[in-house]
């Protein structure tokens, strides 16, 4: 018996990123009271991988993640409400972004500019990636 083997009809796979640089809001973050009194800087970074195999279509930008839609509402959830922890806002950033189906994987990034003297920032930094 001879095996026959088929052609890979996909020759490549991509992965599509989105890059947020340096959004910096002013929040309420932080478990000390003087945190819950005064907004402070917070600098966010993220990298939202999706499925590069689907083509890019400006009729349809359910095909793209809007980096400028992501910004506004991760604006809006910052600003929603004060949070104790970095952790917290992060899973909600996570939610919000992982609500468009094209989204794999994202890198997240959070830091507080302004809370120890000595450091330029403080913060944590998170993957999180869809099962598949």
């Amino acid at each position: 018996m001879k095996l026959i083997k088929f052609k890979n009809k996909n020759k490549f796979k991509y992965i599509r990123k989105v890059i947020i640089k340096n959004l910096i809001l002013n929040i309420f973050v932080g478990l000390h009271d003087f945190e819950k009194e005064k907004k402070q800087r917070v600098r966010i970074n993220l990298e939202i991988s999706s499925d590069g195999n689907l083509k890019p279509d400006n009729k349809n930008l359910q095909s793209i993640v809007n980096y400028e839609e992501v910004i506004n509402k991760i604006s809006l959830i910052a600003n929603k409400k004060h949070y104790e922890l970095l952790e917290d806002l992060a899973e909600n950033i996570f939610e919000i972004i992982f609500n468009y189906k094209i989204v794999k994987k994202i890198k997240l990034k959070l830091e507080k500019l302004d809370i120890i003297k000595e450091t330029e920032s403080v913060g944590i930094e998170i993957t999180k990636r869809k099962n598949e």
